[in-house]
């Protein structure tokens, strides 16, 4: 059964295995301990702390492995905030980070607000949609997901203690400009973090950053290892009571035999890079290519060029994206999806959202190391029918049909109550009775009709006009037929 979810962790590399088998017997014994089996111990911590900081590119006492790059992240910015406190409270990031991002982002900013109610702070409204708080400012991107070059250079600040973005984005691929983000920081004397979680596998982060994050199972070591850089000069302030492990930065017993696992697998799969890098690439320029071909009503998401190698996103009208998931799974592909549109979670994807892309039916192809080129044409053989067989199920409209004569005045859809994709759906089902000029308004209750309706006016060639609130509750939104 082909898996294609490397993004959110990839398989166990085979030297990961070796290493993790070997380090069992010999790395058992705590290496703070003077004895043989401590020295033993701390004899392959070092080996694969000097290996790792090696690969990422910094000094190995600038180097602490954490429980999980989740911990990572949130002890590297609440540290750098808390090093830099008598700086200001001012956090940048960018409204496509990891949730791991945005969660320590908004309990910062929540913070802050506490203070402000109190009197001893400012009020920090913002959310991640490109507005900026007084204490969190939300960087947005472009349609393929990147920011704009100097847009973390518009949003520093006096105060700004921490700037965050992340190498490469996990939902659409799309590479950020690190590098140029970087210089941009260090020339404003800011500190910036960066989530290379996707991207540290395939090589290091450029620029100079101040901090770096990272997950061992994602680029094919064992779960449960998180790596953090904090490069020399870089306030640091560990959260969290002390504790003499980890220079003090990740608290408890080390998980040594995870960690040689994970630094022996790290090396192996940058060996293995370039060679996989232009295997893969060819194969997911395949997949963007035939996927609109063979199935009609797609938008493929994400920057065609400046990209991670291995991933591909792409969104399908009228289709419920759980749903196509469990039709593919049966199908034999393990795939996964950036669209939180079902029937457990009411808001899309906030990356798909901060894009402005289609949100609906939305499939994330994320191919491993060793992905045979016949496991992907037999990934596009079983799409088309999948989409299709969801389509059917959910009352979709059938491609080029269309209805009976057109009425008079605004065509109202209300489609209050129903969840995605069924707004769009009902509204393409009717939208041949709008006639040329005139409008449609789809009443809905729904978050993702914000992001889907007008994507589907982009797809179809025809023209969003707006929004307004609905007495009652819910939104109207208005569709003018051009053609």
């Amino acid at each position: 059964m082909p898996y294609f979810d490397a993004a959110s962790s990839a398989p166990l590399h085979p030297i990961a295995r070796q290493a993790l088998l070997a380090a069992l017997d010999e790395g058992w014994a705590d290496p703070a301990r003077l004895y043989r089996e401590g020295r033993r111990a701390r004899l392959l911590l070092d080996a694969a702390r000097e290996t790792t900081a090696e690969l990422v590119g910094c000094r190995p006492d600038e180097l602490v492995f954490t429980s999980s790059g989740t911990r990572a992240v949130h002890d590297g910015i609440a540290g750098a905030l808390a090093g830099r406190r008598r700086t200001g409270r001012h956090l940048i990031v960018s409204s496509v980070e990891h949730s791991a991002v945005l969660h320590s982002a908004e309990i910062h900013r929540a913070a802050g607000g506490n203070k402000a109610a109190g009197g001893e702070g400012r009020d920090a409204a913002a959310g991640p949609d490109g507005a900026a708080g007084d204490d969190v400012t939300y960087v947005p991107v472009d349609r393929g997901g990147r920011v704009a070059p100097g847009a973390y250079a518009a949003a520093l600040r006096a105060d700004t203690a921490l700037a965050c973005l992340q190498s490469a984005n996990h939902e659409v691929g799309t590479e950020q400009p690190v590098a140029e983000v970087a210089e941009e920081c260090r020339a404003a004397g800011v500190p910036l973090l960066v989530d290379a979680a996707q991207s540290v596998g395939w090589g290091r982060v450029a620029g100079p950053w101040s901090l770096l994050a990272a997950s061992a199972h994602k680029w094919g070591g064992p779960p449960g290892v998180g790596l953090l850089a904090v490069r020399k000069g870089t306030r640091f302030a560990p959260p969290g009571p002390a504790d003499e492990r980890e220079s003090g930065r990740a608290p408890g017993f080390e998980n040594l035999p995870a960690i040689v696992a994970s630094a022996a697998s790290l090396r192996a799969v940058r060996a293995e890079a370039a060679a996989e890098d232009a295997r893969l690439r060819a194969l997911v320029d395949l997949i963007r290519a035939r996927v609109p071909e063979a199935v009609a009503d797609v938008e493929v998401v994400g920057d065609p060029e400046r990209r991670l190698p291995h991933l591909v996103t792409f969104s399908c009208l009228y289709v419920d994206g759980e749903t196509l998931l469990h039709a593919l799974d049966r199908a034999g592909f393990s795939v996964s999806s950036g669209s939180s549109c079902t029937s457990s979670t009411l808001t899309p994807s906030h990356v798909l959202a901060a894009m402005g892309v289609l949100s609906e039916g939305n499939v994330r192809v994320s191919l491993p190391r060793g992905t045979a080129a016949e496991e992907v044409e037999a990934f596009l053989r079983v799409l088309p029918d999948a989409v299709a067989g969801v389509r059917a199920e959910l009352g979709g409209p059938a491609r080029g049909t269309r209805e009976a004569a057109p009425a008079a005045g605004e065509l109202v859809v209300d489609a209050l109550g129903r969840r995605c994709p069924i707004p769009v759906i009902e509204l393409a089902k009717v939208f041949d009775q709008v006639p040329v000029g005139g409008t449609a308004l789809v009443l809905s209750d729904d978050e993702a009709a914000r992001l889907d309706i007008p994507a589907w006016c982009q797809m179809r060639g025809q023209e969003y006009v707006g929004e307004e609130p609905v007495a009652g509750g819910g939104t109207g939104y208005r569709v003018r037929r051009t053609s």
